[in-house]
């Protein structure tokens, strides 16, 4: 989604519809706080910015990323929600650890979105560095939370015309 220079998180809320009766459950993995932090307040202020009730988000937290789809697989049995938003971080290290615990989430939101009628958004940076996660947390290449909730309105909008 990133590209060089280019900020593509910048969004107008006159542009989604008002949120006000739409719940959203948002699952934000411990790990990284500098990066998941900014990522989940990214979300949560676009969400209040087009007019969701703070009580109508579901806030969970995880110890890792690997854990994200648990708890959004709980938040999609047991809660009535117009979409749910899974934050996580994993930085590129020396072991496969990053391309198990990316393939794990990436196919366990997959699923999710198979086997529930509630979307489930993945917002979870795979950089090489902290430094591209910075970038894409509220840095030059703007702060994905932002452009995750804007997909979660916009999903939480098709499920209420289809379901």
């Amino acid at each position: 989604m990133a590209t060089l220079g280019n900020n593509l998180s910048e969004f107008n809320p006159a542009d989604f519809p008002n949120t006000a009766d739409f719940k959203f459950g948002i699952v934000k993995a411990q790990w990284n706080p500098e990066i998941t932090d900014s990522l989940y307040n990214g979300a949560l202020e676009t969400l209040m910015a087009t007019g969701c009730k703070k009580e109508n988000i579901t806030s969970l937290e995880v110890p890792g990323t690997f854990e994200l789809v648990y708890a959004a697989k709980l938040l999609c049995q047991q809660k009535n929600l117009d979409a749910v938003m899974v934050i996580g971080n994993v930085i590129q290290g020396e072991t496969k650890h990053f391309d198990y615990v990316c393939e794990a989430v990436s196919q366990g939101t997959k699923d999710l979105n198979v086997l529930f009628d509630t979307p489930v958004i993945f917002c979870v940076l795979t950089d090489n560095t902290m430094e591209q996660s910075r970038a894409r947390s509220g840095g030059v290449h703007g702060n994905k939370g932002i452009e995750c909730a804007c997909a979660a309105i916009n999903m939480a909008v098709i499920k209420r015309q289809y379901l």
